[in-house]
């Protein structure tokens, strides 16, 4: 109850964003749980103006069902009167009726920095008031500070100093889906295709969808194409047809300008195509669509996270703690100054006007940066400077995930970039001990990155069984570098080729793992290739299987989901779908445990939501079986509610690759064959290749923030073989949230709060992993 006293107050304003309902329930709840009164604002800061009705309390059910509608239930409007003090005297009066002296903002920058003027001007308008005879001096007293915590709610990405904003993820589905439709028509008629996606000023989304869809041109405002590039563009187009492709996508930001700031309109780029090529050329302006939608998995987990933390933030608060923002730093929360955020934020756009591109582009952040150079790098074939002495071969291990196709495509460009001679394998360690190897050039790949799957085939036979042919193999084809990617048994099977480098000196070779399987059980990175996919596959069936519980009235639905031991796809979705619990086998549980949870559920059919959904990893307890908690609850809830069963099976390994997995495996697939062109050419000795130390073999992984490449020797270590698991996994203070967001009375002490950071030119410049 360490918020008993407070008042806070929630408003969206601004142009909206998929995920603010989350932000808003989160908060809610989370202030709720702390002990505090929670008041909703209806229609932004026009409702804070307006007062009256505008002005709810809330209380936990108010936020009930919101997690998974797009845009904001709250409403959101752009308010002219909050722009003058005389409005912002009025919104005062009523925060100050209510006794609300903490706010947080869900919106963009415009927003944010409205909220901190507010602040800053907050004594010098409730003495207003109290000259007025609007309020008493008593009251002034009481209500003498307020504070202020802001969420970024913007689906351009736009405001610098965070990772993500709520809303880009989900806008970024939206893109996708879109671009993956146009390439089916587009591949029938060879057709070209001029797509215009939103963002403002900002060309964050245009780059993100032009690195994950492969699109052959890409006009960004950071970084307007030099002069004369209408030729160079017509010439890249034809050689793409000329090369066997029926289509080409152009993708343009809407802020998109030439190098001397006249804007580029997607009609005169389509009219320069059929103009110079003849091409048949379409433009498709995506608009609003980008802004709707149901929320993404990734969207829903941040601005819960966020939600929470803005509670915090409010709790510590004290009368010299700035004003801040916050966000999601890597996995970690953290709190950034607001008004240092809104200064580079600004200086981008200053930047921009004056001309200093390449300035642009270091104050939108490292990662940007980063995306932009590999998107350069992957789109046309540069020829490479000199053919390489070495060859690599890339295969895919363990179950298909999504994902797999974009890190092959890009691994084998940039092995063709760096002169190496690509093999690729079929079917994994098995095809590479049956010899089923062929040489691949940069057009084999084209089309790979959207696809599910794995199209080379993947197995999950392990070397040991197979050790004399896979030498043989490695001998016959000269091969120096080994890519695997895939699952646990990717890295396993590294493991035991590194462990039989004694017997056979042809294992001496690069080998890396790309951690890629739904159920991010590989040690040495916090996100593996393919489980964001999944968890979006499972929170969407989930999302159903709600709505079919909510018209039924009175119904439990128990979901099994896959994962192994490992509870990540559990958790995760547990929390993106509002999930009632989610059994782990890393969170062990009794059979008091399940009793309480029951107990909860029981009360929960006394109020007006009459629905339940626990979630079950698919090996979380090996007596407690989804049979099991199914007799359970029925025979438990008999005449309460009834129960019914649901297992997602393999419907969570298909599917199309979400964004954030097309990116991730371009990146892995980038990072991990230039980390070992680097490799190979250290242990290059006189034209021949040996390489037996531990950091030779390494999985890629993203740890925190960073790339990194852990040896697998040392990660043998920290590694629980029997189960198939790292020994210590960051989400599991995710579980915390979990439990809270369903009303369930835990101790907060274990939560750890985020840092306060700052937001300076040279924080920007880092590098950020992703």
């Amino acid at each position: 109850m360490a918020g008993a006293g407070m008042a806070i107050a929630v408003l969206t304003s601004g142009g909206d964003a998929q995920g603010m309902n989350a932000a808003v329930r989160a908060v809610t709840r989370m202030g709720i749980y702390v002990g505090a009164k929670v008041f909703l604002i209806y229609e932004g800061y026009e409702g804070l103006v307006e007062g009256g009705d505008n002005i709810k309390q809330a209380n936990w059910l108010s936020v009930s069902n919101i997690i998974q509608l797009g845009g904001t239930v709250i409403g959101s409007a752009r308010c002219k009167a909050f722009t003058t003090r005389a409005g912002r005297l009025r919104a005062a009066r009523n925060l100050v009726e209510h006794g609300i002296t903490n706010l947080c903002v869900i919106g963009g920058d415009g927003s944010l920095t409205g909220a901190d003027i507010f602040r800053s001007e907050w004594g010098g308008l409730l003495e207003e008031l109290v000259q007025d005879g609007q309020i008493s001096e008593e009251v002034a007293q009481e209500n003498c500070r307020l504070n202020i915590v802001g969420l970024v709610g913007s689906i351009d990405n736009d405001f610098c100093g965070t990772d993500m904003t709520i809303g880009t993820d989900s806008a970024l589905h939206r893109i996708m889906e879109v671009i993956d439709a146009i390439t089916t028509t587009a591949q029938s008629h060879q057709r070209t295709f001029v797509l215009e996606v939103m963002g403002r000023h900002c060309g964050y989304l245009a780059l993100v969808s032009g690195l994950a869809s492969g699109a052959d041109w890409l006009f960004i405002p950071e970084s307007p194409p030099e002069d004369g590039w209408e030729d160079l563009m017509c010439e890249r187009l034809g050689e793409t047809r000329s090369r066997g492709s029926r289509l080409n996508i152009i993708i343009i930001a809407e802020g998109a300008i030439d190098r001397s700031g006249k804007p580029i309109s997607s009609n005169y780029v389509k009219d320069l195509v059929v103009q110079r090529l003849g091409f048949d050329t379409r433009v498709t302006v995506l608009g609003h669509v980008q802004r709707g939608g149901t929320p993404s998995a990734f969207d829903r987990v941040l601005s819960s996270k966020m939600g929470m933390e803005a509670v915090m933030a409010l709790l510590e608060a004290t009368p010299d703690t700035p004003a801040c923002v916050v966000s999601l730093s890597g996995n970690q929360s953290v709190r950034l100054p607001l008004m240092e955020c809104v200064q580079v934020t600004k200086d981008v756009q200053k930047a921009m006007d004056e001309k200093r591109f390449e300035e642009a582009i270091q104050l939108r952040g490292r990662s940007f940066e980063n995306n932009w150079n590999i998107y350069k790098l992957l789109a046309h074939q540069k020829p490479a400077q000199e053919k390489s002495p070495f060859s690599l071969a890339i295969l895919n291990v363990g179950a298909p995930a999504a994902g797999m196709n974009a890190a092959v495509r890009s691994a084998v460009r940039i092995g063709i970039c760096q002169g190496h001679t690509v093999y690729v394998v079929s079917d994994g360690f098995e095809g590479l001990s049956k010899g089923q190897i062929r040489e691949v050039g940069w057009h084999d790949v084209a089309g790979w990155l959207g696809r599910g799957g794995s199209m080379l085939g993947t197995k999950r036979t392990l070397p040991k069984t197979c050790m004399e042919k896979i030498v043989e193999n490695v001998r016959k084809f000269n091969i120096q570098g080994l890519l695997v990617i895939g699952g646990f048994e990717a890295y396993e099977g590294v493991l035991q080729l590194v462990e039989a480098r004694g017997q056979y000196e042809e294992l001496c070779i690069i080998m890396c793992v790309i951690p890629a399987t739904i159920s991010n059980n590989v040690p040495g990175t916090d996100f593996s290739l393919g489980s964001d996919t999944a968890v979006n596959a499972a929170m969407e069936s989930c999302d159903r299987i709600k709505q079919s519980a909510s018209g039924t009235k009175r119904r439990v639905f128990i979901v099994e989901t896959m994962g192994g031991y490992c509870g990540y796809l559990s958790t995760v979705t547990g929390i993106a779908v509002g999930a009632d619990a989610a059994y782990v086998y890393e969170d062990p549980f009794t059979i008091h445990d399940l009793k309480a949870n029951v107990e909860h559920l029981t009360d929960k059919m006394k109020t007006d939501i009459q629905r339940g959904l626990v979630l079950r990893n698919e090996k979380c307890h090996e007596h407690y079986t989804t049979e099991f908690l199914y007799n359970l609850y029925s025979s438990e809830g008999k005449g309460i509610f009834d129960c019914r069963i649901n297992v997602l099976g393999h419907l969570q390994q298909g599917g199309a690759p979400t964004p954030f997995d097309r990116n991730y495996g371009t990146k892995l697939g980038v990072k991990a064959v230039l980390w070992m062109s680097e490799k190979l050419q250290e242990v290059y000795h006189q034209g021949r290749v040996f390489a037996n130390s531990g950091d030779s073999a390494c999985v890629i992984g993203l740890r925190k923030k960073v790339v990194a490449f852990s040896p697998v020797t040392e990660l043998k270590k920290v590694t629980d073989f029997e189960h198939r698991l790292p020994q210590e996994q960051w989400w599991l203070n995710l579980r915390l949230m979990l439990k809270m967001l369903a009303n369930y009375q835990i101790s907060l002490t274990e939560y750890i709060s985020g840092k306060m950071e700052h937001v300076t030119r040279r924080t920007l410049s880092i590098e950020k992993g992703f």
